[in-house]
């Protein structure tokens, strides 16, 4: 596996290149592989849990220092739209992390590369793996580096803003009631099954999209009424 391009992409350049790897690591290939090392060392899932932390931090650092003008509650739901598991999973993209991410046989037959479960948690593993290398200091510009196309503007960084919220929001706002999903059908094999869903207010629908999961569905479908209503 060749790391520099990895680090390259990342503006950091590692002096122990031993908890990158082990942040690249899926606990499927850790299960394989490793059963012989400490629970510490043997997959990415602690750093997981200590890179998201770290992201909380910087990234509200980051965004008091884009929008000084913005309330608490508006600058909450700005650091919700960009630490999530969609926009961590598209940035991991932009990095190439599925090119350098290690998983197990089964999880890489079921299309793991893909997942953005396991990309987003594997870049929150490299941000933990960076502040374990390098310090706070060296961590932080990363992830302004990581970031920045989501902070060129409000209106951009709040087009990843989770879309059933907005919708809600929207909803109560004008019509005081929550809008209700309500799945329609699913199709295809179990390994690639597809759920339609719809939106409705009131037993009126809203909007009908698809998705790989309910939940992807749902969200697409709160998008789709979002932008019917305005």
């Amino acid at each position: 596996m060749n790391l520099d391009r990895l680090q390259e992409r990342l503006g950091y350049t590692f002096g122990d290149r031993s908890v990158l790897l082990q942040s690249l690591t899926h606990k499927s290939f850790g299960h394989e592989f490793f059963q012989d090392r400490p629970i510490a060392l043997r997959d990415n899932e602690r750093l997981e849990f200590l890179g998201d932390a770290i992201l909380d931090v910087v990234v509200s650092d980051i965004l008091l220092e884009t929008f000084p003008s913005s309330n608490e509650g508006h600058l909450s739901k700005m650091r919700a739209a960009v630490v999530n598991e969609k926009t961590l999973a598209m940035l991991a993209k932009m990095l190439a992390l599925q090119n350098y991410v290690r998983l197990g046989k089964g999880e890489a037959q079921t299309g793991g590369y893909e997942k953005a479960s396991i990309l987003s948690s594997t870049l929150e593993a490299v941000i933990a793996a960076i502040y374990l290398d390098g310090g706070f200091h060296a961590v932080y510009p990363v992830v302004r580096h990581i970031f920045s196309p989501l902070f060129a503007e409000e209106r951009e960084l709040m087009s990843f803003y989770d879309h059933k919220t907005q919708l809600q929001e929207i909803v109560q706002a004008r019509w005081k009631v929550t809008p209700t999903y309500h799945l329609v059908e699913s199709f295809g094999p179990d390994h690639a099954k597809v759920f339609q869903i719809e939106v409705r207010m009131n037993g009126k629908t809203l909007a009908v999209a698809t998705g790989s999961s309910k939940k992807e569905a749902e969200q697409n479908a709160a998008r789709f009424a979002v932008s019917n209503l305005g």
